[in-house]
């Protein structure tokens, strides 16, 4: 699909929206290195601007580009579970990223997924984005492109279409404390990935 694959990055590098499928759900995704489309994409679900959205990246390497003070600790958790359905909180001591932190800006949630490839080819070239499930806020968590309401569907650029998808969003786990503490069980049951950070001492 190269021509969905350029319309999508040319999308994303000019600030509009796009839809993608994740190894979860379908994204409502924008560029992540501006204010500007993140706003969009909160505006666009009406989700309360206080409440933190993922960083999300194409791999680790972009990961660690995007947010270099990931070290120690927070580079082995976060290399010890992703790629994969999780979305880690994880320090953020220079506050990058503050348009998409909410009321935390300290700390950052970051996602790296196994995406289908149509989407990784588009990550692939933009590095990473703004994402949040392409729903209204509280909404239905979108499985297919047609549970993705029309507001957001016509608002978009691009919408890839990845077939059905599983449907259940991301474990968020946050590891900036002491313990780790579990903000949503989801796709995958939160005790693995807890149990895995335990063996990194």
């Amino acid at each position: 699909m190269p021509d969905v694959i350029e319309e999508a990055v040319a999308g994303l590098r000019e600030g509009e929206p796009i839809v993608l499928p994740t190894d979860t759900v379908y994204g409502l995704c924008a560029s992540a290195y501006r204010d500007a489309p993140t706003l969009q994409v909160y505006r666009l679900k009406g989700r309360p601007v206080t409440m933190p959205a993922a960083l999300l990246c194409s791999d680790m390497e972009m990961l660690l580009e995007c947010v270099p003070e990931l070290r120690g600790r927070a580079a082995m958790i976060a290399r010890s579970l992703l790629p994969g359905p999780y979305t880690l909180v994880l320090p953020n001591p220079a506050r990058r990223f503050r348009w998409l932190t909410g009321d935390r800006p300290e700390t950052i949630g970051v996602r790296v997924p196994s995406l289908p490839p149509t989407a990784r080819g588009i990550l692939d070239r933009v590095g990473c984005v703004i994402a949040s499930s392409a729903n209204v806020h509280g909404g239905t968590e979108p499985r297919r492109v047609s549970d993705v309401p029309d507001e957001i569907l016509t608002a978009c650029r691009v919408v890839v279409d990845g077939g059905v998808l599983p449907g259940i969003p991301s474990t968020v786990i946050d590891f900036t404390d002491g313990d780790p503490r579990v903000l949503r069980e989801g796709a995958v049951p939160a005790i693995e990935a807890l149990g895995r950070a335990a063996l990194l001492g």
